[in-house]
């Protein structure tokens, strides 16, 4: 199957939202759609359906969308259910749409078992398919009009943010399921961990124009910001070659012995074609450390019978948290986790047990109450009133690694949407550089730019962090360790979020005891808590298992990129090596990524204890 938007542009009101793109589509292909809002992504997903037509365009040869045979298309739509449909039952619904009738028949047999497995997986018991649509919630009626896409099995089936209303448990079925789907997919998703589960390319959509990377999420991410850093260059030098142009012709063109000189300088200057300036990533990398005023001390917290809650205990648990830990913080609503986040910050009494922070301990809190200031003073002011020794210049710079650039610092903070005012309070917050964080939720309501330079600012933040997120991307980019909380008590995995994945993930095996054989030979030595806390603290590691494991990693890699550079210097060196040229791209990448390695390992083994 081949499906092609070849040159095409769709305006509205005159004004382009897709300007010449070219898209294809091949065969089984899953593909994922990434842009800022209102970038004009379900505007796409709305032209491949049918719904929107091309603009004329005269200079387009051919009718800019092809396909190599008829497709069947359909699209999930951000209002999944006809307003008619609303009172059929689920099973009126979904069997309506059976291409066989006949309820004796194995296709009608095949397709009810598909059905059941769909209707299950995305959490809806047996029952529920007697029920009418209207007494489901949105987000339930949205799940149910996904089953019935799924049942129907286009072609080219189009989604608009499936994730949505989704736990994780539907949203990590979803993802096994959409892998071995067996036609092709495009999805406009926020879910950055899902798109990196499922999508092998992925279209980005910005200012009008798509550029197509394949691979996953993380890849397209890597692959575009090496992209604009060579575009920036490349710029820039154009720019530097013109300016010089230009001075020569400005220099020479009134002299009649050179303006011959001159006027080839301005020919070649006219001749050359222009790169376009490239639109910048609005995503900050933070290069250098944010180091707490105080560093505290070895332990930032430390608990003991510790019983958390409100009315009544939700759960127990005893832990330990080493200075400049990031430990995230997972579990099903009403575990647990904001409660203790709470009681760690002194907004909740103790119920029983003890809890204590380390001697020298700040404290910046976040929660979803956090992003809701209200004021009528200009972001700049109302972040220089807080930290009135910083210069207007400091706080512009301040405010622009948060993403605050231009006219964004002349918002009224009550003017700023939720997303911008949270992103305003964790500026505050790492500004203020405290030595302990405590975040719930931190990434509600944010863009990707937004996420990703937060990500960027909690790993360059060097004190400790406990947060609780929903985010799996997120969770998998900061996360050093975890804390597991099941709504009794809390088990603490010692490592990153997807290696908690790749073990939960192996079959037959209990969760508390997936770590593999090499990696259990690790905690050997580990001392294991005494007996009357283990019905709380389901301990599987230390700080000292976490940093062996870390090494263990960084010396695996290392020996890799070593064999790697050995094999291609071998190669060079039979081809003649130096007398037959410089070093090759491909060896010269291979001692870079060697040398890098090593650094890895070295700063690894200077962690250790």
């Amino acid at each position: 199957m081949l499906y092609q938007i070849m040159d095409g542009t769709v305006s509205a009101g005159g004004i382009p939202i897709l300007s010449h793109i070219d898209l294809t589509i091949k065969g089984k292909e899953k593909i994922g759609v990434v842009g800022r809002n209102g970038a004009g992504k379900t505007t796409l997903l709305r032209l491949i359906a049918g719904e929107l037509e091309l603009d004329r365009d005269d200079k387009r040869m051919g009718p800019g969308i092809v396909s190599d045979r008829p497709l069947t298309i359909q699209i999930l739509h951000q209002d999944a259910v006809a307003p008619g449909d609303k009172e059929k039952t689920v099973e009126e619904l979904l069997l309506a749409h059976c291409p066989v009738k006949d309820p004796f028949s194995p296709e009608r047999s095949a397709y009810e078992v598909g059905y059941d497995r769909l209707f299950t997986g995305f959490g809806f018991a047996k029952a529920d398919k007697k029920k009418p649509l209207s007494a489901f919630s949105g987000g339930e009626q949205k799940k149910i009009a996904f089953i019935r896409l799924l049942l129907i099995k286009p072609d080219i089936l189009l989604l608009d943010e499936p994730t949505d209303h989704l736990d994780i448990a539907t949203v990590e079925w979803l993802e096994q399921y959409m892998k071995s789907y067996e036609k092709a997919v495009v999805t406009v998703s926020h879910d950055r961990f899902f798109l990196d589960q499922v999508v092998d390319v992925v279209y980005a959509l910005e200012a009008g124009k798509l550029e197509r990377y394949p691979g996953s999420y993380t890849h397209y991410r890597e692959q575009r910001r090496k992209d604009l850093a060579l575009r920036r260059k490349a710029y820039e030098r154009q720019q530097q070659e013109l300016a010089r142009l230009d001075g020569l012709v400005e220099r020479f063109k009134h002299k009649p012995n050179k303006a011959s000189f001159a006027r080839a300088k301005r020919k070649m200057a006219d001749r050359m074609e222009r790169i376009e300036k490239p639109v910048e990533d609005d995503v900050h990398i933070f290069t250098g450390d944010i180091t707490p005023l105080i560093p505290g001390s070895k332990w930032a917290l430390e608990a003991e019978h510790l019983k958390v809650g409100y009315d009544k205990p939700l759960l127990e648990l005893s832990l330990r948290v080493k200075r400049g830990q990031k430990i995230g913080i997972i579990g099903d609503n009403g575990a647990g986790k904001t409660a203790f986040l709470k009681t760690v910050a002194g907004l909740l009494p103790v119920l029983k047990g003890r809890c204590r922070l380390g001697e020298r301990t700040t404290i910046g809190y976040f929660d979803q109450h956090s992003a809701a200031i209200r004021s009528e003073k200009r972001v700049k002011e109302h972040f220089h009133d807080l930290f009135p020794s910083l210069t207007e210049k400091e706080v512009r710079s301040v405010l622009g690694a948060y993403l605050f650039k231009g006219r964004d610092v002349s918002k009224r903070v009550s003017d700023l949407s939720g997303g911008e005012r949270a992103r305003l309070v964790l500026a505050e917050l790492l500004q203020s550089r405290p030595n302990l964080l405590l975040l719930d939720e931190p990434t509600d309501h944010m863009d990707i730019q937004a996420k990703e330079t937060l990500e960027s600012a909690l790993r360059a933040f060097k004190g400790t962090v406990l947060f609780v997120s929903h985010d799996r991307y997120f969770l998998r980019q900061v996360a050093e360790a975890l804390l597991l909380f099941d709504g009794q008590g809390a088990m603490y995995y010692p490592f990153g979020y997807a290696h908690y994945l790749e073990r939960r993930r192996s079959p037959g095996s209990d969760l508390a005891a997936q770590i593999r054989a090499e990696d259990q030979a690790l905690i050997a030595g580990l001392k294991a808590a005494p007996r009357p806390e283990r019905h709380r603290l389901r301990e599987i590691g230390t700080e000292e298992a976490y940093l062996d494991w870390q090494l263990r990693l960084k010396g695996e890699q290392l020996e890799g990129a070593r064999k790697k550079v050995e094999q291609l210097w071998d190669a060079w060196q039979e081809a003649g090596g130096a007398w037959c040229g410089p070093m090759p791209e491909e060896l010269a990448d291979a001692w870079e990524a060697w040398t890098e390695s090593c650094i890895l390992w070295d700063e690894a083994a200077a962690g250790r204890p």
